[in-house]
């Protein structure tokens, strides 16, 4: 099962957001429907909310990043300059401390023969460092999910959207859209009463 976090500062929330008792979850037959379901959400200025998938599809990362690159990227970018600096260095320091005579006036610190370390150096820390960033911003390990994502369907057949807070908007609100999206079920809220479609 995959998660998408949907966060971003495009709208500001109408008033102070508090999380719900029981999240509100909308569960989609179709891709399409889960597409329509983000996008209506979206456009009232919501924005907060995960979406679940049984498998990845780019048509989610693009309807709710909408084509902004990844930041794991920074996290790989950092880990390869820390690496090329830190095992070039490395190298470099143990010869010059511990140096020894070389014929020919060939210098101590020579840069060809040190590329071949500093390359596996900068590989190295850099795929260590896209982990991290990956298991950061998937906020992994996810042992405090709310009770609504753990529902079979969603690493079966069935795409979801589940939101803990309304973003200061009218519950009923956010169940309109979501049921008018061609969500087969919307439940949960602090209301009582939920939508199901066959």
């Amino acid at each position: 099962m995959t998660h998408d976090h949907a966060h971003g500062h495009e709208h500001a929330a109408p008033a102070e957001s508090e999380p719900l008792n029981e999240p509100i979850k909308a569960v989609y037959k179709h891709l399409d429907c889960l597409l329509e379901g983000i996008n209506g959400l979206k456009q009232v200025g919501i924005r907060d909310f995960t979406v679940l998938s049984p498998i990845p599809r780019h048509e989610i990362e693009q309807e709710i990043y909408q084509g902004e690159p990844s930041p794991v990227r920074w996290f790989t970018l950092l880990g390869g300059i820390f690496g090329a600096t830190a095992t070039f260095s490395l190298a470099s320091l143990t010869h010059a401390n511990w140096p020894m005579i070389i014929p020919g006036g060939k210098p101590l610190v020579s840069i060809p023969p040190f590329l071949v370390v500093t390359f596996e150096g900068t590989i190295l820390w850099g795929s260590l460092m896209t982990l991290v960033g990956l298991v950061l911003n998937c906020r992994l390990p996810a042992f405090d999910l709310p009770k609504a994502m753990h529902d079979p369907r969603f690493t079966n057949d069935s795409f979801g959207i589940v939101l803990e807070r309304t973003s200061g908007h009218d519950e009923a609100e956010i169940k309109h859209i979501l049921e008018h999206s061609g969500a087969i079920e919307v439940t949960g809220g602090d209301g009582n009463g939920g939508a199901n479609h066959g």
